[in-house]
């Protein structure tokens, strides 16, 4: 579709209650975007104002050609009249209506398109035992899965996703993270995904945009956006590499998996992977300990040889962040003022990155 190529762009300020919201954000036309935050940021009422739900933005918003929303030239377009799939944080089917009931609502709606394969869908997110129930029998995993279909149903040009997963115990949120991966490289549908758990975005993201009071901190590609130096301390947890590598072998008696990516080698805690398999892991800048030269006798199972870039203030006083290279890809340290001082770190000086396996995340 020609105005799904620029992607979404929105410009927009309003209110909501005692948080001043002023929100300006180009998105791409491909992959998965993900809205990140601390709760109260003002996350769900970005997404609320770019499905059209809420009306109080001022500003404009438009998805490729087309034009959603210009206040100045008094233009708005209805909700119903996007195209978006919007899934909520609680799922919000027909409770008098089956599944299929649901599934179908947003079928017929969009003229049941002939390029959405129904039965796939329904083997897709495995609801084909599910057809015949209501949806108020179903558990919170099932009625997330039907949300999620329902909405890729209806034929949209944008899915927006509002913490889908955060009701969900952990066997049912590991399921879903696992099919909105397919999702990713499977459709050619953009996606915004709202959420505040940094290991979900880590692995699902390609483009991040980073809301802290209301305002866009950073956006960008999701490597680069986390590894900058000047995010907010509000945001501080969330700062990390996000290393993207395949899978080359299994250690079935340790339960681990070793992770070829350009800076090296990572043993990580195995699931369900399989040699050959692509994987992403995130590295988070509290759990890199530098050295000047490799270990021998530690506990911690991966030891990458990085050179430092830069260096920047933390939250705190005593502590910096250190930005590293490791074969290209970049990587961030948190350590003590007195370390940078007592290992004599400088850009250029090359150390070694020790992480522990069982602190890698997504």
């Amino acid at each position: 579709m020609a105005e799904a190529r620029r992607g979404l762009d929105a410009s927009l300020s309003w209110r909501r209650g005692a948080l001043a919201l002023e929100i300006a954000m180009a998105l791409p036309a491909h992959g998965i975007t993900a809205l990140f935050g601390p709760s109260g940021a003002g996350k769900t009422s970005c997404l609320r104002a770019i499905a059209g739900l809420d009306r109080d933005g001022v500003g404009r918003v438009a998805f490729g050609d087309t034009v959603w929303q210009d206040t100045p030239r008094r233009v708005f377009v209805p909700p119903h009249r996007r195209r978006i799939g919007y899934v909520f944080q609680e799922p919000s089917l027909f409770a008098h209506l089956s599944v299929a009931g649901n599934l179908d609502y947003g079928f017929r709606r969009a003229g049941r398109p002939a390029q959405l394969d129904r039965d796939g869908l329904v083997e897709r997110f495995g609801l084909g035992a599910l057809l015949h129930r209501r949806a108020a029998t179903l558990s919170g995993g099932e009625r997330q899965r039907v949300a999620m279909a329902r909405a890729l149903l209806s034929d949209p040009v944008l899915l927006l996703f509002d913490e889908p997963l955060s009701a969900l115990d952990d066997a049912a949120r590991a399921g879903l993270l696992g099919q909105l991966e397919s999702l990713r490289a499977a459709l050619d549908v953009p996606m915004v995904y709202v959420s505040h758990n940094i290991d979900e975005v880590a692995r699902l993201a390609d483009h991040i945009v980073l809301i802290e009071g209301g305002r866009v901190a950073a956006q960008g590609s999701l490597q680069d956006t986390l590894t900058r130096l000047d995010l907010p301390p509000a945001l501080g947890e969330a700062v990390g590499a996000v290393i993207e590598g395949e899978v080359v072998g299994c250690d079935a008696r340790d339960q681990l998996i070793e992770l070829a990516f350009a800076g090296g080698r990572l043993w990580l805690p195995r699931r369900r992977e399989v040699v050959g398999q692509a994987l992403r892991c995130r590295i988070g800048a509290r759990d890199v300990v530098l050295a000047l030269a490799p270990q021998e006798g530690s506990s911690a199972l991966n030891q990458l040889r990085c050179r430092v870039v830069a260096m920047a203030g933390a939250d705190h006083p005593s502590q910096c962040l250190v930005q590293l290279d490791a074969g290209g890809s970049r990587l961030l340290a948190r350590i003590t003022r007195r370390s940078w001082h007592a290992l004599g770190l400088a850009p250029g000086v090359e150390v070694w990155a020790q992480v522990k396996a069982v602190a890698l995340g997504a």
